[in-house]
C-alpha cells in the first residue's frame, strides 16, 4: 500500500521515520490515520512494508516525513530490518491491551538502535486507547520504560485520532532540535535526514553583495 498527501508545499527538511512493534498493535492503522485523517477498517497485517508520505508544519518549518511501516510478524523480521538503516525517526508501537506487545518493546527498541541511524528518535506509542477497560499495560508502567530507555511517551487512538498526529509532530520535533544545536547534521550520511527543496534553494542561491547606497554617508 503506498500512502501519499497532495502538497503544493515545498518542504525545508525530509526526515526519513518507521513505525515499528509486534503485529496487531495497529501501526498501519496508525499510519493511516495520520496520512488520509480516517480509520482504516479493513487493515490485514502488513506484508513485508508498507509506505507513507506527508507534510507537515513543525515550528513554522515543513518538515516531509518518509514513514516506512514495518511487518511485526517474526517471519518478515529479516526483511523489514533492511529498511531500518539511515531512520531519524521512530514510533514504538505497543497495545495498551495486550502484555505481549508490551514485553516485546525491548527487542524492537534494541534493532532500531543497532540498525537505524546513531541518533535515532523514538517515541513510544501506547495504541488502542479507546479500549481502557480492556487494558493490560498502565499509562505509568510504560511512562516509567519510556523515561528508562530515553523515549518520548504518548498514547494513541488509530480509531479516535487521538494523538496520532501529536506522536509525529513531537519526533520531527525533536529531530529539528537536534539539527538546530548541530547534535545532527542533516548533510552527514546515513543521518535519515536530508534537506528538502526550499532549503537547497537557499543553500544554492548566492549570496549577494550589498552594495552601499548613494545616499548613505560613508563616514
Amino acid at each position: 500500500m503506498l500512502l501519499l498527501t497532495v502538497s503544493f508545499c515545498v518542504s525545508d527538511f525530509l526526515f526519513k521515520f518507521l513505525v515499528i512493534g509486534n503485529a496487531g498493535t495497529g501501526k498501519s492503522c496508525l499510519l493511516h490515520q495520520f496520512i488520509e485523517k480516517k480509520f482504516k477498517d479493513d487493515s490485514n497485517h502488513t506484508i513485508g512494508v508498507e509506505f507513507g508520505s506527508k507534510i507537515i508544519n513543525v515550528g513554522g518549518k515543513y518538515v516531509k516525513l518518509q514513514i516506512w511501516d514495518t511487518a511485526g510478524q517474526e517471519r518478515f523480521r529479516s526483511v523489514t530490518r533492511s529498511y531500518y538503516r539511515g531512520a531519524a525517526g521512530a514510533l514504538l508501537v505497543y497495545d495498551i491491551t495486550s502484555r505481549e506487545t508490551y514485553n516485546a518493546l525491548t527487542n524492537w527498541l534494541t534493532d532500531a538502535r543497532m540498525l537505524a541511524s546513531q541518533n535515532i528518535v523514538i517515541i513510544l506509542c501506547g495504541n488502542k486507547k479507546d479500549l481502557d477497560t480492556d487494558r493490560e499495560v498502565t499509562f505509568l508502567e510504560a511512562s516509567r520504560f519510556a523515561q528508562e530507555n530515553e523515549l518520548m511517551f504518548l498514547e494513541t487512538s488509530a480509531l479516535t485520532g487521538e494523538n496520532v498526529e501529536e506522536a509525529f509532530v513531537q519526533c520531527a520535533r525533536k529531530i529539528l532540535n537536534k539539527i538546530e544545536s548541530g547534535e545532527l547534521d542533516p548533510e552527514r550520511m546515513g543521518s535519515g535526514i536530508q534537506y528538502g527543496d526550499a532549503a537547497l534553494r537557499q543553500l544554492r542561491s548566492p549570496r549577494r553583495a550589498q552594495a552601499p547606497s548613494a545616499q548613505e554617508c560613508g563616514c
